[in-house]
């Protein structure tokens, strides 16, 4: 070894069981970023993928600008009658995403119901956490109505 060189050991402990499965779900950031005393809010394990799920889904490809093919094109729907058509290609879309960015799921079923009078569709999610088999559900709100002036009674 020469003056350049550092020798790092760094030692850790094998997982097992449920402790490694919760350590492949991660933590991260809270989704809205939360700042408190102690610092930034965290999330982990199943909370931690739902987050980022809302992330992937409100962020449009295009907008990162590291990575500018993450997110899911659920804006270029905003207008779109939901028809057979659109549902069809808004699901291909939502599971193309969800495949490509949230590798620690299993899409089993995508589902909408749209509720005009509020401006929202709604986006029901059933999915398997892949470490731990668990299954979980999940509805995500896509406001249209954001930017017109639809109001709600």
């Amino acid at each position: 070894m020469n003056g350049n060189e550092h020798d790092i050991s760094i030692q850790t402990l094998p997982l097992t069981g449920e402790l490694e499965g919760a350590a492949f779900l991660g933590r991260g950031w809270s989704f809205p970023p939360v700042l408190t005393e102690q610092g930034v809010q965290m999330s982990s394990y199943e909370q931690d993928i739902r987050e980022s799920l809302c992330v992937l889904f409100s962020t449009s490809p295009g907008e990162r600008v590291n990575r500018y093919d993450y997110g899911c094109p659920l804006r270029r729907y905003a207008f779109e009658p939901l028809t057979v058509q659109t549902t069809v290609r808004l699901r291909n879309d939502i599971s193309r995403a969800v495949t490509l960015y949230e590798p620690r799921i299993e899409l089993e079923d995508i589902s909408f119901e749209e509720q005009p009078e509020q401006g929202v569709l709604l986006i029901r999610l059933t999915y398997t956490v892949i470490r731990t088999n668990n299954r979980h559900n999940m509805v995500y709100p896509f406001y249209i109505n954001e930017g017109t002036s639809i109001t709600t009674k």
